[in-house]
């Protein structure tokens, strides 16, 4: 019976239930834990060939069950600490002034801070004022529906309706887990389940814990549905992942750069391999990235229609593009022109956001200089330069994302969002997962800041203190 020894870069094209092979993980380098290690194949007999894909679905079932006991720990971690910190004097009383005493208790009590009181007022009484139209209807319209669902169901007949959508928010927040998801992401992207599993469990480190996993915001949906897109993008799904990619824009307007990785994979992908794009590509393309858009351009045409055809309309309906998100992200809360938050007394937010900021600019950066422009203009690659991790050249279309939107956020944006806006670039944890393995000292700052930073925000979001 033949045995092969394989490295990653060696198995061109072999399928991935071939190609994985869990016995014989002998790690030759610190870069074997990218790039899967050596593997031993047995390609010469049908009973070969069926004990190595077995033995990838068992190492990849591993994975995912270790994954999932993980998630849960870490997830009662720091609900634990959450309750513990609720306990805590608030900075600000407007729970205590919203809640009668019947319904504060926890985990209302813990949950209504910050943005949830304008979700909650729009799951509750619609669009009232102009500003809540910066906020999509995405988590508003999850809040009052399973809201409305326990109430179909008899599992609740309270009166205490803001205590029904914050919970009822919550609990669907908690339902939209990513850990798996990534790992199905960069397995099929990278092609191994070492850089996988470890890319995975560093994203249940996240640098903002509340706001992705225990309260209704937008994060967690966005987070989930962006990585089911860009899971079937990887896939060649494209109809799914637009379908994905439009319900992530109706919770957060940024969805609409997941568009991107549509155009990227019908359009220039094909094209950077001097491949023919097809006129029915384009038009493909062209309709898909239409669906990501739509839920945005309809809550700005049902702004209009609530707006500009009133006696007195607002002042933005007379602009050339009338769009009520740019005016009220300007006018209200002091987002959206360019370098309009670089301002001394945000430097403490733009301190908290550094490692966050830094990390993913570095690599995003060197994925985009080394893999995406160096074969264009020749640019020498580093002596020590691998196509693993994040440097996996399938991961252009992620670096770009990613070296954008941080950029977005890092000039155009309330910086510190980034906080919370990291975890739904999953460059974030293969880059992390990176810095592990090749520079195990910056790894292990990484590690200690996220664990450290994680539970620190826990307790900043209980007292109702910045940042959020």
């Amino acid at each position: 019976m033949g045995v092969m020894i394989y490295r990653w870069e060696q198995l061109g094209t072999v399928k991935l239930s071939q190609a994985l092979a869990l016995r014989g993980h002998h790690l030759v380098s610190k870069h074997s834990v990218l790039v899967g290690a050596s593997l031993e194949i047995d390609f010469d007999t049908e009973q070969g060939r069926r004990r190595t894909m077995k033995a990838v679905e068992e190492e990849v079932r591993r994975h995912i069950r270790l994954l999932r006991t993980v998630s849960c720990v870490s997830w009662l971690l720091g609900a634990f600490l959450l309750y513990l910190s609720s306990l805590l004097p608030l900075f600000d009383s407007s729970p205590r002034v919203l809640l009668d005493n019947t319904e504060y208790s926890f985990p209302t009590s813990a949950l209504l801070r910050w943005d949830v009181f304008h979700f909650g007022h729009i799951a509750l009484e619609g669009y009232v004022y102009e500003y809540e139209w910066a906020f999509l209807p995405g988590t508003p319209f999850v809040m009052n529906a399973i809201s409305q669902l326990f109430k179909f169901v008899g599992l609740s007949n309270s009166t205490h309706f803001w205590s029904q959508v914050v919970v009822a928010g919550a609990l669907a927040a908690c339902g939209t887990g990513t850990a798996t998801t990534l790992y199905d992401l960069t397995l099929v992207l990278t092609k191994s389940t070492h850089f996988a599993l470890l890319s995975s469990l560093l994203s249940l480190l996240p640098s903002s814990p509340v706001t992705l996993r225990y309260v209704p915001y937008t994060e967690p949906f966005f987070t989930y549905l962006s990585y089911r897109g860009m899971l079937f993008c990887a896939r060649s799904q494209w109809f799914l992942a637009a379908c994905s990619f439009s319900l992530a824009s109706a919770f957060r307007s940024n969805g609409i750069m997941l568009g991107g990785f549509i155009i990227w994979g019908l359009l220039l992908e094909p094209a950077f391999r001097l491949q023919k794009v097809a006129l029915t590509q384009v038009l493909k393309a062209t309709i898909l990235t239409a669906v990501i858009f739509a839920p945005f351009i309809y809550h700005q045409y049902a702004a209009y229609t609530s707006f500009c055809f009133a006696d007195t309309p607002r002042p933005w309906c007379s602009q050339r593009l009338p769009l009520i998100y740019s005016y009220v992200q300007k006018q209200y809360w002091n987002s959206g022109g360019f370098l309009s938050y670089w301002t001394l007394s945000q430097l403490p937010n733009f301190l908290l956001s550094a490692p966050v900021l830094v990390l993913l600019l570095w690599s995003s950066s060197l994925h985009i200089r080394t893999v995406f422009l160096s074969p264009i203009f020749k640019i020498p690659k580093p002596s020590c330069f691998t196509k693993t991790g994040p440097l996996t050249p399938s991961l252009t279309p992620h670096a770009i994302h990613t070296i954008i939107f941080t950029s977005i956020l890092l000039f155009a944006s309330h910086t510190q969002i980034v906080l919370r806006l990291a975890a739904s670039m999953p460059f974030t944890y293969w880059s992390a997962a990176y810095l592990v393995v090749i520079y195990p000292q910056w790894g292990r700052r990484w590690v200690t800041w996220s664990i450290v930073w994680g539970a620190v925000s826990i307790v900043l979001w209980s007292v109702f203190l910045p940042p959020a």
